[in-house]
């Protein structure tokens, strides 16, 4: 199949033309976004292939039903990007990669949660300038702490399960429990939750219903000096808000791989510009506040599966016009 593939850097481009080799598709690669400017790029192009931060909207999808294309396969498991109901109407398949490495996004999690904890990544700079000086860089350790797992996904079971090896407290918050999350967690309702959680991580999807779900009404209910960590979706904070209770102290710790409005900041190298974001520039201006750039999901092995499932999302649509990976509204 003909593909056009969007949101290309060096490491997609290497690792889908690699695992191409079993699937024959005619790749071509663009370096922005899609968006209602960059469309008219897919015009001939039966698939479409994007990632987190393309506007698959409306207007976007209209275009491309005018112009032959059939299917959008979305290289992450999220797929808020995708206008589901303007796809349907014009009879477009829509596909993602369901579970490409929930241990990459685990881990990471973990990770940021460990250099916050510890203090790591002042003592890395600290040290850059042979300054050997400890004192300040007093963390905690994980077995002290309660942590809360809202969303228990395959994501949300990966972090439970990590973190096990830990020996802290893991709370779980889902309306559909999980038997495998159980072996490790507790589940328990809002409110405790909320009360008992010293960390708080989020892998849940972003829905109308989670979309801001830690606001200024749910942010008083927690913890005084709540660690909070998200690794999921950026709207999923009330950035505005969460800045509010970080001021305050309310929120003591905020670890975070997104960012509500990270699609014209994430993934491009802004270091000589101006910032002119102003949400995104106080978060970084707090000594407790770590901000990465939407990687959680950047292993080998995330890379790979991500490449073999997308391509064969494409493979399977174009064989029988159906895909196992298909999502709808």
């Amino acid at each position: 199949m003909k593909i056009a593939v969007f949101s290309t850097k060096s490491y997609d481009r290497q690792s889908l033309e690699r695992y191409n080799a079993q699937f024959g598709h005619d790749l071509t690669f663009f370096e922005p976004r899609l968006s209602p400017e960059t469309a008219a790029l897919a015009r001939g192009f039966p698939g479409v292939c994007i990632f987190v931060n393309d506007a698959c909207n409306a207007t976007v999808i209209d275009d491309l039903a005018q112009h032959g294309t059939k299917i959008i396969a979305t290289r992450s498991a999220g797929y808020n990007q995708i206008d589901l109901a303007a796809a349907k109407r014009h009879g477009i398949m829509a596909a993602r990669v369901p579970a490409y490495s929930p241990n990459a996004v685990s881990e990471f999690t973990v990770a940021l949660m460990l250099t916050l904890g510890r203090k790591t990544h002042k003592a890395y700079n600290r040290t850059r300038e042979f300054n050997f000086e400890i004192a300040g860089l007093e963390g905690f350790e994980l077995r002290d702490k309660t942590v809360g797992v809202f969303g228990t996904g395959k994501i949300g079971q990966m972090v439970i399960k990590n973190l096990s090896g830990f020996g802290c407290r893991i709370l779980a918050y889902d309306k559909y429990p999980s038997e495998e999350a159980k072996k490790y967690a507790t589940y328990v309702d809002g409110p405790t939750f909320a009360r008992e959680s010293d960390i708080i991580t989020l892998h849940c999807p972003l829905t109308p219903e989670t979309r801001h779900i830690l606001n200024e009404e749910t942010l008083p209910y927690l913890k005084d000096g709540v660690f909070i960590v998200n690794t999921s979706r950026g709207a999923l904070l009330d950035t505005d808000k969460v800045i509010k209770f970080l001021k305050s102290g309310k929120i003591g710790l905020l670890a975070i791989d997104v960012y509500e409005e990270e699609a014209d900041y994430f993934y491009r190298d802004l270091s000589d510009r101006v910032p002119t974001n102003d949400e995104l520039a106080r978060l970084l201006t707090f000594p407790n506040v770590l901000v990465t750039s939407h990687m959680a999901f950047l292993t080998d092995h995330a890379l790979r599966n991500i490449a073999e499932t997308t391509l064969g999302n494409f493979a399977e649509f174009e064989r029988t016009g159906q895909c196992a990976n298909a999502v709808s509204e």
